[in-house]
């Protein structure tokens, strides 16, 4: 295993490189990210891991706080070469007084660093110190990929930026935005450095494409815990008897308490997600859904529920069907009395595999209520959830405000969300299948099935869900 390339991250105080790292390595509590002047005080290391080894070896530095009167000293002190220069200072008292902390920057740059990683606020006008900054670095004989920061603020000054680092030589920049990057752009970034690490190109490229499969991973996975938590609202179930029912104040509690199981299984799976992403629970919030439109009814004539019959009584799907019209005329046409008659001369016939459907008939006839949530909550849910993996994807995890989405901006409303729910039917004829319910291992086996089908649903879609500026945040720019 190759030793892991040395990074330091460098440049002004509050430039953001605190910020970059955490993004870059995917550990949201890495340093301490705050507006104040002079955050980071000591040089920190951090790893970013490539199979559980470490790959490159980031080194969070000081910022440099007044190049100006660094860059007049060096040029005071003898030797024949900046770099000479530069390790003067370095054993001199200056470096332990007078220029501490960009003392820490230097020694880290030239005796523990590969390349540096010139972090640079593009907000901030392009000031004398700033210049300064830019040549004592280039003193270090280290090479050094400047990575412009925050360019899409408003107040940007990009241009103005690129301009002086072309006058410094500095001819391979990037773009990055720490708190909100597009899909690949570390990935991106890496690619860039080996312009300048040419003996480490290879060790970068592999670092590249074990960046792809991980974000490729990443997405199958939350796919698969979005699909879950649909299967587990799409099977939910709840019965209520013929007095609850009648009683107005006892519906409506009732109604309220599956709302509430609905909004537990959606931030369950927002928390689950959040987890795939490194992100800490709480960092997105989950959006009311609309007043679900209750469905009172026994979904008698599931397909899913007439094929299980059919299935266990070795008559196939036909039978099945056949069973829903016969259930169809002892519901709507007989009463009580001849249901139940006829509900007696069907018994010999009804074994363990028509249980699930002569329960739904028993229920019926005692006046028993079931309720389901209704597709177009479904829906809306799926959409919730599909923004809200897009939007991780293109979340930097030095963020600090709290990602909220606000559900039905589909992208495909009419289109392929609605196949997303068919490919849900099926959990509503198991209402075993939601989470926290008794289920048998062949009951486990068909959920899981189930639940593929709609993950992979769900991935076909993510293409359509980026972010709504996810137009090339970074760039190799060259002159």
């Amino acid at each position: 295993m190759p030793e892991p390339i040395r990074i330091a991250v460098v440049g002004h105080t509050n430039a953001g490189k605190t910020s970059l790292l955490r993004t870059l390595t995917r550990q949201v509590d890495f340093g301490e990210v705050s507006d104040r002047p002079g955050t980071t005080r000591h040089a920190e290391a951090i790893d970013l891991k490539v199979n559980g080894a470490p790959a490159v070896r980031f080194t969070d530095t000081p910022g440099l706080e007044d190049s100006v009167a660094l860059l007049e000293f060096l040029n005071r002190l003898p030797g024949d070469s900046r770099p000479e220069r530069v390790r003067a200072f370095l054993a001199g008292p200056e470096s332990r007084e007078t220029f501490e902390q960009e003392a820490k920057v230097l020694r880290t740059l030239l005796e523990q660093a590969d390349a540096a990683m010139l972090v640079i606020d593009t907000r901030e006008p392009v000031l004398p110190k700033f210049r300064a900054e830019i040549e004592i670095l280039t003193w270090c004989a280290k090479p050094v990929m400047p990575v412009l920061n925050f360019v899409r603020a408003p107040n940007s000054r990009r241009e103005e930026w690129r301009q002086v680092l072309l006058e410094s030589n500095l001819h391979a920049q990037a773009e990055f935005d720490a708190v909100a990057p597009f899909v690949g752009a570390e990935r991106q970034l890496y690619g860039d450095l080996a312009t300048l690490l040419q003996g480490r190109r290879q060790q970068l490229s592999d670092i590249v494409d074990y960046l792809a499969l991980e974000t490729a991973d990443r997405r199958r996975a939350a796919c698969r815990i979005a699909a879950s938590g649909l299967v587990d609202v799409a099977a939910m179930r709840r019965q209520i008897s013929a007095d609850d029912f009648s009683a107005e104040l006892r519906r409506t509690e009732f109604v309220k308490a599956l709302h509430d199981d609905v909004g537990a299984h959606a931030r369950r799976t927002v928390d689950e997600l959040l987890q795939v992403f490194a992100f800490r629970r709480g960092d997105a919030e989950v959006a009311r859904l609309p007043q679900m439109a209750a469905r009172w009814e026994d979904d008698l004539f599931n397909p899913e529920t007439l094929r299980e019959v059919g299935k266990k009584l070795g008559l196939g799907a036909v039978i099945g069907a056949g069973i829903g019209v016969v259930a169809d005329v002892a519901l709507a046409g007989l009463s009580l009395g001849a249901a139940t008659t006829l509900g007696a001369t069907l018994g010999g016939a009804i074994s363990g595999g028509w249980k699930p459907l002569w329960r739904k008939l028993e229920n019926r006839l005692s006046g028993v209520q079931e309720l389901t949530v209704e597709d177009a909550v479904l829906m809306l849910l799926a959409d919730h959830l599909l923004q809200l993996i897009g939007a991780l994807e293109q979340r930097g995890h030095a963020a600090m405000d709290k990602l909220r989405l606000a559900p039905g901006r589909s992208a495909d409303p009419a289109g392929d969300l609605r196949e997303v729910v068919r490919a849900l039917e099926p959990a509503r004829g198991h209402p075993e299948w939601e989470h926290g319910q008794p289920a048998k291992r062949r009951a486990d086996e068909d959920r899981q099935q189930s639940l593929e089908e709609v993950a992979r649903r769900l991935e076909g879609l993510m293409p359509k869900y980026p972010s709504e500026s996810a137009s090339s945040h970074l760039r190799t720019l060259s002159a």
